[in-house]
């Protein structure tokens, strides 16, 4: 992921410098700045900040986020990862090329040594790196997700706004685990523009709790900003999503879709799935009939982790089953890992892959997930976490990659609204060569209600 194609120098890493911040949990995480001088008389300086977010609900193989451990903050302190990026990662830095992110990430990587990040952190590493990436698009005069796209070395594809995924229900992990899918969603295959797909999903999440309000059923606000939901049962909550769409005013399927995450790991292991809000045990085949059901009475479009990650064999039988019509979506299963993606391609497990940096630890990592994944033909979603914060460097790589379609959460919450507002400046900044993935992204025939 060179940035060969970029104007000018961007310079040389002068400093590197981290703190601890807040997530939207309230918990610490890792803050880092890079800062770029290029000249050597009254050299030009530039910075670029960027904060690692955290999720609940983690696949096994991913990196590994260095906390403290100990009682301070419930052992959750980042004390260590912070003292990895002021000391060590500080003076393998600076000095370096700043436009070359691939050669960044890769001293990164080698100065950690490990396969998951364990001994310096995810945490501290994503953080250098997202960082190290937005002072290099600032030194070179141009938006991060421009600059993004030139280091891809395809700056003629035209830039996409993604085709976004929010949440409308929260369960599983982000919920207290009321229901025990993890999220109910929507998108928007009929909406002209990311800004009418945003007014759109405005009005479903508006119905939804007008709903859940008239039914006595509305619990509060979930993790991600979505409506926290008291249902008797997992198939409810797609009923009342279905009524808030058509209450909204839209057509389930033709304009709004549903979108789930079972985040089947959660609640299952070696093929065996216990569904607590029902009270009932499913083998792998029992689950893969509970959704095939859902598909054919529910507008659904897209299925994350319809299994579990242990669960290969049967998520390329429920892949085979529903993929010509269903995107199913690799979460825990590929934890954004090119390698994983190869595997699961070639046992026929997945069509999409979904990309959340803090996964690997660094942005070419990420990257070449991304590349792995479109060699296979699986499509791709970029996804913030759970524990988010005000950062918005993922908006940029849905749009400078070309991924097409995006995920934050609900539509509410200023550590998702961010991100929504974000891809809606862009949107406006391209103005008439501004382009909507929409509905074709996903590549396959949309469900009716």
């Amino acid at each position: 992921m060179s940035n060969s194609s970029q104007a000018q120098d961007p310079g040389h890493i002068a400093h590197v410098h981290a703190r601890r911040v807040w997530d939207s949990r309230g918990r610490p995480t890792v803050e880092a700045e890079v800062t770029l001088a290029r000249g050597r008389t009254s050299p030009a300086v530039f910075c670029g900040r960027a904060i690692v977010p955290a999720g609940a609900s983690k696949g096994r193989r991913e990196a590994l986020e260095l906390r403290d451990g100990g009682g301070r903050f419930g052992g959750l302190d980042v004390q260590r990862a912070v003292g990895h990026v002021n000391g060590e990662i500080a003076r393998a830095l600076v000095g370096m090329p700043a436009g070359d992110q691939a050669a960044i990430d890769a001293r990164l990587i080698e100065l950690d040594g490990t396969p998951n990040k364990q001994r310096l952190g995810a945490n501290a590493t994503l953080a250098v790196s997202m960082a190290a990436a937005q002072a290099a698009a600032a030194a070179a005069g141009r938006p991060l997700y421009e600059h993004l796209a030139h280091g891809l070395g395809a700056p003629g594809e035209a830039l996409r706004l993604p085709l976004p995924q929010i949440q409308i229900f929260g369960g599983g992990a982000h919920a207290g685990r009321r229901v025990d899918i993890q999220d109910f969603m929507v998108l928007c295959p009929g909406a002209a523009s990311f800004a009418q797909a945003l007014e759109w999903t405005a009005e479903v999440y508006r119905h939804a709790g007008l709903l859940m309000r008239e039914r006595g059923a509305l619990a509060g606000v979930a993790d991600e900003g979505g409506w926290w939901p008291a249902f008797d049962s997992n198939e409810q909550a797609l009923s009342a999503l279905v009524q808030a769409i058509e209450r909204a005013g839209f057509a389930p399927g033709e304009q709004v879709a549903i979108v789930l995450d079972i985040a089947a790991s959660d609640f299952g292991q070696g093929g065996r799935y216990r569904l607590g809000l029902e009270g009932r045990e499913l083998t792998s085949d029992g689950l893969i009939e509970l959704l095939l059901h859902w598909c054919e009475r529910y507008p659904i479009a897209s299925i994350e982790d319809p299994l579990a990650e242990d669960d290969l064999e049967a998520f390329a039988r429920f892949t085979q089953a529903v993929g010509a019509r269903v995107q199913v979506v690799g979460d825990d299963l590929l934890v954004s890992d090119a390698a994983l993606v190869r595997a699961a391609a070639d046992r026929g497990a997945a069509n999409t892959v979904l990309l959340k940096p803090n996964q690997r630890g660094t942005l070419t990592e990420t990257w070449q997930c991304w590349q792995a994944a479109r060699a296979a033909g699986y499509a791709g979603i970029v996804s913030a976490r759970s524990g988010e914060t005000e950062d918005t460097t993922i908006v940029d790589l849905a749009i400078g990659w070309g991924v097409g379609q995006l995920k934050v959460g609900s539509f509410a919450r200023g550590e998702r609204m961010a991100k929504w507002n974000a891809a809606l400046r862009i949107e406006e900044r391209l103005g008439a060569a501004a382009r909507f993935a929409g509905a074709a992204v996903l590549g396959r025939n949309l469900p009716r209600a």
